[in-house]
């Protein structure tokens, strides 16, 4: 019971934690991205993942943390965004690695598209006083764990950590 309300809920949790965090403040805390990694570790384990698999997880999250950290060095992400992108690449694996990036490229180019007209158009007066978005206003980077959050939630469900829940055992209770 325990083990499926992490596989419902960990992953989920942190990544819209993460969407909200860069959204208000454009940062994300460096311990999101190491629970998602510990989580993952101990989520792996306890539920029976074997070595091989677990090592292609690692494998997946580590070639997206190379390819994002490229990113990061010529100022195209942000630090935060380039670790929570290569954690949700561990917690997806190779198996859905694919689509979580065609998500969050569709994602992130509309997420952009929009940020770029918002700024095009004065805050009215109203909304003058928020500062996280007078933030997002008037700075020139994008929140891109936004994108990064929702591309993982809309590929998580057809990953077998969803598919590993016993649905029926949770509904009963």
């Amino acid at each position: 019971m325990i083990l499926d309300t992490a596989r419902l809920l960990l992953f989920p949790a942190l990544v819209a934690f993460a969407a909200a965090s860069d959204l208000l403040t454009m940062k994300i805390s460096n311990w999101v991205s190491l629970t998602l990694l510990a989580g993952f570790l101990i989520l792996a384990l306890l539920s029976g993942m074997g070595l091989h698999d677990i090592l292609m997880h690692i494998a997946a999250g580590a070639a997206v943390l190379v390819v994002a950290f490229a990113c990061f060095a010529i100022g195209q992400v942000g630090g935060g965004d380039a670790k929570v992108a290569a954690c949700a690449a561990l917690w997806l694996g190779f198996d859905h690695l694919l689509n979580y990036l065609i998500y969050v490229s569709l994602l992130g180019g509309a997420l952009t598209i929009l940020l770029v007209l918002f700024r095009q158009w004065p805050l009215p007066a109203v909304l003058l006083r928020q500062t996280w978005l007078n933030r997002l206003h008037e700075k020139s980077g994008i929140p891109y764990g936004i994108a990064l959050a929702f591309g993982a939630l809309i590929v998580y469900p057809e990953t077998q950590w969803i598919k590993a829940v016993d649905l029926a055992h949770i509904a009963m209770r």
